[in-house]
């Protein structure tokens, strides 16, 4: 089946020459591209992989159209060896060889038609749209050389454009995933180590789902590597783009997660004596100051008239449980339950330390106020006698009265806080100065 005649006039026999030249040239870098391309590394690893999902679609497409690729680079080297023969036959060639070899280089060539591959398309999406099923059927089309160049161009960059996202997956993943799962294994004896256990601990569970989750990534990144590709959509290089890391970087992110728990383990294993040393002298000084509060409520009572107190609780028995609890598990090594108890421990016995001491001073506080106003009684006493007033007839009369009531049990502290108000009204007047002459007791005498 030879080329029609072209619609152009025939070339010269230098025009001839240079466009063989020129076209034989163009078929060695096509034939070094294929070649190039049938021994990537990843387009053996694709032929030899259980392959599924869109991997297994995508390159049964490639396949399919690398198999055309040559099939199409076989027509276009008969073509130009039948040109170099005829070129070959005589040295200065006649007009008809001309005619001749200026269809077989500028006419057309009956090729397999490219057909849509079952609503699939290729990675790339520069050239054709889809990753074309080329083969198969009866379809054919008519190109010219140039063009028929230009097509084998377009199929060899998608076809290229899955092998490469395919490697550059494989290349990345797998071996990273099995580094993480190295990890994995090391955080793995590490929490056995402090009893960290799946069912008896949250992060022994969750060491389980990192676990599954790693298997089964890696046995879906080798059967459809293509499945974790993030093509760039601003490029039309083949094999733009970065393998999808999503899953991966959220197992590493859960397996630190996992570390730093299980380090705050070992950190309570280090410093659990230490810990329970001092949450039972935390509990110990709470039952003291409750003991003290009891012990001064009932003073209260009994020196204090009419006053309400507040009543004391009894001592912590339940933290004591839990502290004795704690112990236990320290004696067991059960450092996975030692920790949060240790914690919750820390801030209760901090609390009811808090309300012991806030319970004494509510209990204590009518002492309080009886030692506030005998000490106000008394330097107020102070500083008249050094005033010279302190045989003054009323003074000596209103802190008599004051001191009776402050001195007595039980003390009515509403009538002493009034007795000292007294006494302290009093003994201000002889504080400021008077107009005139005469004494302060003169003063109140005339009054």
């Amino acid at each position: 089946m030879g080329p029609p005649r072209p619609a152009v006039p025939a070339m010269s026999r230098e025009e001839a020459d240079r466009e063989l030249s020129r076209l034989y040239t163009e078929r060695e870098t096509v034939e070094s591209t294929l070649l190039a391309l049938h021994e990537h590394a990843g387009r053996r690893l694709l032929e030899g992989a259980d392959l599924t999902g869109v991997t297994a679609r995508r390159w049964a497409h490639a396949e399919t159209t690398i198999t055309l690729l040559w099939t199409c680079f076989d027509l276009y080297t008969d073509t130009l060896r039948a040109a170099r023969d005829l070129r070959k036959r005589h040295r200065w060639p006649t007009r008809d060889d001309l005619t001749e070899l200026t269809g077989l280089l500028h006419g057309t060539l009956t090729v397999p038609a490219e057909r849509p591959a079952d609503g699939a398309s290729g990675l790339s999406q520069g050239g054709h749209s889809g990753g074309g099923d080329t083969g198969g059927g009866d379809a054919v089309e008519e190109l010219t050389l140039p063009q028929l160049v230009r097509r084998m161009n377009a199929w060899y960059a998608r076809a290229l454009d899955v092998v490469v996202a395919a490697e550059a997956v494989w290349s990345a993943l797998p071996a990273r995933i099995d580094l993480l799962a190295e990890e994995l294994g090391r955080v793995r004896s590490l929490a056995r180590s402090v009893g960290v256990r799946p069912g008896e601990h949250p992060s022994g569970d969750g060491l389980e789902r990192i676990t599954g989750e790693l298997a089964a990534l890696r046995a879906e990144v080798l059967r459809d590597p293509l499945a974790f590709w993030n093509a760039d959509g601003g490029s039309s290089a083949p094999g733009g783009g970065r393998p999808d890391t999503t899953r991966y970087d959220a197992a590493a992110r859960a397996i630190e997660d996992v570390r730093r728990d299980i380090e705050a383990v070992l950190t309570v294993r280090q410093d659990a004596e230490q810990r329970l040393l001092r949450l039972r002298d935390m509990l110990s000084r709470a039952d003291r100051t409750l003991a003290e509060a009891r012990t001064a409520r009932v003073e209260v009572l009994a020196k204090i008239a009419a006053s309400e107190v507040p009543a004391v609780s009894g001592p912590p028995t339940a933290l004591q449980e839990q502290l004795s609890r704690a112990a236990e598990y320290r004696r067991y090594a059960q450092w996975n339950r030692l920790s949060p108890l240790l914690e919750s421990l820390e801030e209760e016995a901090e609390d009811e330390l808090d309300r012991a001491r806030a319970s004494l001073s509510a209990v204590t506080a009518p002492l309080a106020v009886r030692a506030e106003l005998r000490g106000r009684l008394d330097a107020y006493r102070a500083e008249v006698a050094r005033c010279g007033a302190g045989q003054d007839r009323l003074l000596r009369e209103r802190y008599d009265a004051a001191r009776r009531i402050l001195w007595s049990a039980p003390c009515d502290l509403g009538a002493a806080e009034t007795a000292v108000r007294r006494y302290v009204d009093a003994a201000r007047e002889v504080f400021v100065p008077r107009q005139g002459d005469g004494s302060p007791a003169e003063h109140r005498g005339e009054r």
